[in-house]
């Protein structure tokens, strides 16, 4: 007997997924889209399986605005285990050296100093970038190792929360691209020690923080209690992690003419950047960018709801 096609919901919205250890970023989305029975989703930028903590998910017309949030700084907790390095830079790869662990918090201090601000970090091999089209972490699976350019990162906040033994906490925060199996294994290389993330957890990414995650566990009590229409209470506005942008609104007459591709006058707006657009009705219709004409020319476009 053929099994029936579920039917999908059209929902828009944004989801702050506390993302529990040993799930994909893609599996993650796929568990709670299948749970808000969504038509679309889309993730704000991959965690490790090995990670826990915030992923903003994002769903219906709020996928257009995804990029903003992969682009956004994020916060990090990290347990370094000192004296072994390992292939993948974290507790799931193969051990490739130990040494001797003679390291004090002090020691660890007087290193961290080096690691912020801008620095340059080589990209490990086990991540989703691309060398001629092919992953590196499957390149590496194969045993293959290639050039990676290092890139720039900035390192806005690294401070030691506590040291015991052959493991020390500390919190990263940093901007978009920053590998931080790759920090924690330059501060090892420094101290001379050698060191991979053993533990993981994003506390922020961009204005969202573990206050407005919610768990899994949590979001299957819901579905068990009401269907697919109870998640609906997790979800927040699109905007929501859009309000670093400034607010302009528009008269019904511009809204119409914005909607369809072209450049507007609003009042009160910025000289120029990204802004956050509503109509006339104080409904959320897109992102737009002042021009060199100071007009707001769309960008990324919604229907009103």
């Amino acid at each position: 007997m053929q099994q029936v096609k579920r039917k999908r919901r059209s929902v828009s919205g944004i989801i702050i997924f506390d993302k529990p250890y040993g799930v994909s970023s893609n599996g993650a989305l796929q568990k709670v889209r299948w749970l808000l029975n969504s038509d679309k989703g889309g993730h704000t930028g991959s965690l490790d399986p090995l990670a826990t903590g915030v992923l903003p998910l994002c769903f219906g017309e709020a996928t257009k605005f995804s990029r903003y949030l992969l682009d956004a700084d994020k916060v990090y907790e990290a347990t370094m285990q000192l004296g072994a390095t390992t292939d993948t830079g974290d507790a799931e790869g193969e051990v490739l050296e130990t040494k001797a662990v003679h390291v004090s918090a002090a020691d660890i201090e007087a290193v961290l100093p080096q690691f912020r601000g801008d620095i340059e970090q080589i990209p490990p091999m086990y991540s989703a970038l691309k060398k001629d089209g092919q992953p590196l972490y499957k390149l590496a699976r194969a045993g293959i190792t290639v050039e990676r350019p290092p890139r720039k990162v900035t390192i806005s906040q690294l401070e030691l929360l506590s040291c015991e033994g052959e493991q020390a906490r500390i919190r990263v925060a940093c901007s978009k691209g920053t590998y931080i199996r790759t920090l924690v294994e330059d501060i090892g290389a420094v101290l001379g020690c050698g060191a991979h993330v053993a533990q993981l957890r994003r506390t922020e990414a961009g204005p969202f923080d573990l206050t407005h995650a919610v768990t899994l566990a949590e979001l299957e009590r819901l579905h068990e209690e009401g269907g697919a229409e109870a998640l609906d209470a997790c979800m927040i506005p699109m905007d929501s992690g859009l309000l670093h942008f400034p607010r302009v609104s528009l008269t019904e007459n511009s809204s119409f003419f914005w909607l369809n591709g072209q450049p507007v006058r609003a009042q009160n707006s910025p000289l120029e950047g990204m802004v956050r657009v509503y109509n006339h009705n104080d409904e959320f219709i897109g992102v737009g960018e002042i021009d060199d004409d100071a007009m707001v020319a769309p960008k990324r476009l919604i229907r009103s709801q």
